[in-house]
Parts: structure tokens; sequence; C-alpha cells
């Protein structure tokens, strides 16, 4: 607990408290992330056969990683993910296209995105690919918490999606993401945004409809 007081007068440290920030408009800001997420072998991994069953099923077909493509919104958290077999250029670009078409359909409309500094979505690939002409801001290096809306999606999806339940197979887990996702935006309250949903917090943006 030393670490914890000032060295000079032996007084406790009060820690800063972390910044937290929120556009006030849908589409001002959407954070954009990809989490990878270890495939489960056929006949089930560990979780769900134990330790030796799941060695034995880990080499067969199913070994790998999958790539949940995703975008959050920073005011209404409302997000929009797919699972992908990669992370390459092409395969951001023509997700960010599907992802535009999932906001623009909710009457939002995108003017920045913010990205990790080694992502594949560095927007002068998409912009080539799309002819869009979003601002791009970065994440600071080695600052993840920058992204935070992604990061807490990404614990979110961890906790009540991915490892909530045991599951068969990959293509088992992967064929629930969808109704995960649409819980996640439709009928989950949000803590961050006064209890409500993603999709109650579009309709209800302060200002927006007055």
């Amino acid at each position: 607990m030393l670490h914890h007081l000032d060295q000079s007068t032996d007084l406790p440290v009060r820690k800063p408290k972390p910044t937290r920030y929120e556009r006030q408009a849908p589409g001002q800001l959407v954070h954009v992330d990809i989490k990878k997420l270890g495939k489960i072998p056929a006949g089930g991994g560990w979780r769900k056969v134990g330790k030796q069953a799941g060695r034995r099923n880990s080499g067969k077909c199913g070994h790998g990683y999958a790539f949940l493509h995703h975008t959050v919104d920073d005011c209404t958290r409302l997000a929009y993910s797919e699972i992908l077999e990669d992370e390459r250029k092409e395969t951001a670009a023509a997700f960010w296209v599907r992802a535009r078409k999932f906001f623009n359909g909710h009457g939002i409309a995108v003017t920045a995105v913010m990205t990790d500094n080694g992502s594949c979505y560095q927007l002068q690939n998409v912009r080539r690919r799309t002819q869009d002409q979003v601002k791009h801001r970065r994440t600071r290096p080695y600052r993840p918490q920058t992204n935070g809306k992604a990061e807490r999606f990404n614990h979110t999806l961890a906790s009540e999606w991915a490892y909530a339940q045991t599951y068969e197979s990959d293509a088992a887990r992967a064929a629930s993401y969808e109704t995960w996702l649409h819980h996640y935006n439709h009928h989950r309250p949000h803590t961050g945004i006064a209890g409500s949903t993603p999709a109650e917090r579009v309709h209800n943006v302060p200002g927006q409809h007055s």
C-alpha cells in the first residue's frame, strides 16, 4: 500500500478520476475495433468437454481465430458487428460499407471514426475503396482505453456471449451472435446511458428531435 502514499507527507494519494467523454449526437464519433476470438474445435473445447478431451478436439477442424469486426456509436452505444475470417484491408473496407449502411438505416450519419494506430481500418485504405470522407481519429499509443466504448463492448460480448455458455462448436457459437447483438441493441439496459438501450437512445437523444 506504500505506493498509494505521498512519501513526503505519508498522506494517501488520490488518483485522478478517469476522464469520460460522450459525443452529444449520434454519428459524431464511431469507435471501430477488431477482437480476435479463438475458435471452438469441433466436438467442443475444454470448457465443454474438459481439458483432456478438449486437447484432442483442438487438433480437429475449427482451430484458429475468428475476427469480430465492430463499430460502436459513441453517443448511443448502438453497435454493428460481424464475425469475419480475417483482418485484411479489403475485408475491413467491405465491412465498413455495410456498417455505414446499418447506421444510415437508423438515421445516423457518421462524420468521424476512431481506430487504434495499428488497425487495418486506416482511413486512406477505406477511402480509396469506398469514396468515404469521414474524419479519422486515432487512439493514443499504448492507451487502448482511449477507444473505451469499443473496449467496453469487447468485454460485454466476451462475458455475455462468447464465454457465457459452453458451445458444441464454433459454428454453434457464431450462429447465436446475431441474436445476442439484437438483444444488446434493443433489449439490454446500458448503465452508461442511464439504463436505456442503444436503440432507445438513438430516438431519445436530448435536442435531437426538438
